[in-house]
């Protein structure tokens, strides 16, 4: 992986963290990015340092806002000033909506948030990455070069959560997001999304328990709640440019929650 470089976005802590640093494992420099804090804190910048001690490549950190212009520009601004390419891009920075209510009684801003974030910051990001993935290959000037793009989208882009319509709403634009960006780059940049399903993270820290039962009353079939390193290892699977003849595809990452049982 000498030399390749990866973006991923909302990667200071959750599953973004846990893929960011199993894509610095496998050698590629790595751009971090979150919007809460100025840098990372100490104990993540202690297992970045540990994972660069085992062969890791390089690391920068980018505090950006990816729903905004200004906060995609700092991100762009890093990659041209440091590295001068990106061979891939990780869509995972969202949210969760602020407080889950009914589709009924959601506001037209609690929608927007959710969606800005989720859906169209992503959107504009893999606009902007993509001109440059192209440029780059137009150039010829990596041997090698496969660029892809990973979509981190949800269970919720298919199943219906009455009480959190703007989630699902996003997760949902998510994946045609990455079947619209896979018809128009087909050749030249693969594009994927990866579909978590119940992960445990800070994002579900407060219904997890919940979760937690209801797995064990049979909800999945494979019967364990999930962890951000399952789906860190889906996104370097793609990453490593072993599916050459692929661009398109959902990558179920959900303990089988997609399967249709009677």
């Amino acid at each position: 992986m000498d030399g390749k470089v990866a973006l991923v976005t909302g990667s200071a802590r959750g599953i973004g963290f846990a893929i960011a640093t199993r894509l610095l494992a496998e050698g590629f420099s790595v751009v971090f990015n979150g919007i809460s804090a100025p840098e990372l804190p100490a104990d993540r910048r202690e297992a970045i340092e540990g994972t660069r001690k085992l062969g890791g490549g390089s690391y920068w950190y980018v505090q950006a806002d990816v729903s905004t212009r200004s906060g995609r520009k700092s991100l762009l601004d890093l990659i041209e000033r440091e590295a001068g390419r990106v061979d891939v891009l990780v869509n995972n920075a969202g949210m969760a909506p602020r407080e889950r209510k009914d589709i009924l009684d959601l506001t037209p801003e609690e929608y927007r948030e959710v969606v800005l974030v989720n859906l169209e910051g992503p959107f504009f990001l893999t606009q902007a990455v993509a001109r440059l993935m192209l440029e780059t290959l137009k150039g010829g000037r990596i041997p090698g070069y496969c660029p892809c793009i990973v979509n981190i989208s949800s269970v919720s882009a298919y199943a219906a959560s009455t009480n959190r319509p703007a989630y699902c709403i996003s997760k949902a634009g998510v994946s045609m997001m990455t079947t619209l960006y896979a018809t128009k780059l087909a050749g030249r940049v693969a594009v994927h999304e990866v579909r978590p399903g119940i992960i445990e993270t800070d994002m579900t820290s407060g219904v997890i328990e919940t979760y937690k039962a209801r797995v064990a009353g049979g909800l999945l079939p494979i019967e364990r709640i999930g962890k951000a390193e399952d789906v860190a290892e889906a996104v370097a699977a793609i990453a490593s440019g072993r599916f050459p003849y692929s661009t398109g595809n959902v990558i179920d990452v959900d303990g089988g929650f997609h399967l249709r049982r009677l």
